[in-house]
């Protein structure tokens, strides 16, 4: 992996922003570059809108084809934006240079978030026609995988807006503030330790039963001690039976999660309501007999099950 450090001028989100009110991209620090290779095809669009709809007020966005993130790595934060150069197959990712020390780990979570590793012609043997009108969609990751399960938490049983909602609002409460150049991007991801040591009231006041507030603290008690640890590292089975035991979560959390903090790729939540009226209303346990031909790429499954339903 080469880096380059340079100190960045401007850069516009056009649309959104103008750079002329507002220049939300003037860095006044410098910038740790990098660029990150993917197999073609490669649905950067579906990809980006789907984050989008999921990004978390305060911690990221996504505006104009750009990712942007706070970050925070073995004591090092900061932020991260990436951006698709479709021509040469690469995603050129920019990290500002408080994470310079931990720049290799940035760049892994980065390629994880947006699943660059994947084999598309692969998955669309396998998947067949299921993949015909996407080939080149991605299951996304997570660059903090507490965040992602305190978020899978939250949208139990509400829409992706609703969750999105909590999700910033469990953000503006619990997670430090931090300074960008980039315009409402000023929070960290909770710390599990942090949140664990708050109350189950406390947790509850963002507008949540007090039951899904016990279950996020006792998700980051785990996640605090040590005991469950949320990346594509952890051991998937292990993971998904400790997770299970956390009281709130059940078999559509475990596997949400392990499709996106742990990038399992065979991860199928069966009992999706959305999934199983993607498949024609069928029951969960006829949506696993269903999908048993997509093995091990189910979670790319329920992607192209899930965008066909969006149109």
């Amino acid at each position: 992996m080469r880096f380059v450090v340079h100190t960045a001028k401007s850069r516009r989100l056009s649309g959104q922003f103008d750079i002329r009110s507002q220049s939300p991209w003037t860095f006044v620090r410098k910038a740790v570059t990098g660029t990150l290779p993917y197999l073609k095809p490669f649905d950067w669009q579906s990809l980006a809108e789907f984050l989008g709809a999921r990004a978390t007020i305060g911690v990221e966005l996504v505006a104009d084809d750009v990712y942007a993130s706070t970050v925070q790595v073995d004591g090092c934060v900061g932020w991260v934006t990436a951006r698709n150069r479709a021509d040469e197959a690469l995603i050129s990712v920019e990290i500002s240079s408080t994470l310079e020390p931990v720049a290799d780990r940035v760049m892994d979570v980065t390629r994880h978030l947006f699943d660059l590793a994947a084999d598309p012609s692969a998955v669309a043997e396998r998947l067949g026609e299921l993949a015909a009108t996407r080939p080149g969609l991605r299951v996304p990751g997570a660059l903090d995988g507490f965040g992602l399960a305190v978020r899978a938490i939250l949208g139990q049983q509400v829409s992706v807006r609703g969750a999105t909602t909590l999700a910033g609002r469990f953000a503006g409460r619990f997670g430090e503030p931090i300074e960008t150049p980039i315009p409402h991007l000023n929070r960290l991801t909770p710390a599990p330790a942090h949140v664990a040591a708050s109350s189950d009231a406390e947790i509850a006041e963002i507008g949540i039963p007090m039951a899904r507030a016990r279950c996020i603290r006792l998700l980051a008690t785990e996640v605090a001690s040590g005991r469950l640890r949320l990346d594509q590292v952890a051991d998937i089975e292990m993971t998904m039976a400790t997770l299970k035991e956390v009281p709130g979560i059940g078999e559509w959390t475990a596997q949400y999660v392990a499709m996106r903090a742990l990038g399992c790729k065979d991860a199928f939540p069966h009992t999706d309501l959305a999934l199983l009226k993607a498949l024609g209303g069928v029951s969960a346990r006829q949506a696993l007999v269903a999908a048993e031909k997509w093995r091990p790429y189910r979670s790319y499954a329920v992607m192209h099950l899930w965008a066909g339903l969006s149109g």
